[in-house]
């Protein structure tokens, strides 16, 4: 409940400011499956990732995001591209990274509901539009290393 309001607070500020902010996603495939993380104040499935922070490498924060969000330990790490994204009043910008190679632990975050492994061709419904697009266009072998998210 309290994250739920501070994470409107933060649209309110998004809306006054237009900040212009950094963050990172993962795809996190493996075995033909693709992991996704649901947030505690968000209705959607998404990408693990969040924002980069000041002093932080894009490759830190990828790390840091996905051990927090999904207990995932990455071995091999790829750089795939960065992509715009304006919704949230944000000039927001994405650098999306790809592993194949990682471990999954438990993780207790009160950020995160939930942590599952979908079928590519059954990803949920309910997952954010700018996620699918790039998990599709990934597997498609159509993923544009720039342009909108």
């Amino acid at each position: 409940m309290l994250i739920k309001l501070a994470y409107r607070l933060m649209r309110i500020y998004w809306f006054l400011v237009r900040p212009v902010t950094l963050g990172v996603r993962i795809l996190l495939l493996k075995d033909g499956k693709c992991v996704l993380v649901k947030h505690s104040y968000q209705d959607a499935w998404y990408l693990p990732g969040g924002g980069v922070k000041r002093g932080e490498t894009l490759e830190q924060a990828i790390r840091r995001e996905t051990a927090e969000e999904c207990g995932a330990i990455l071995n091999q790490i790829r750089f795939l591209g960065v992509y715009n994204n304006f919704v949230e009043y944000k000039s927001d910008h994405i650098t999306l990274f790809l592993s194949e190679d990682f471990t999954l632990n438990k993780v207790s975050d009160n950020e995160i509901e939930q942590v599952s492994a979908f079928a590519y061709q059954q990803l949920p419904e309910d997952i954010s539009p700018g996620c699918r697009r790039k998990i599709e266009a990934y597997i498609n072998e159509s993923l544009d290393p720039t342009g909108m998210w």
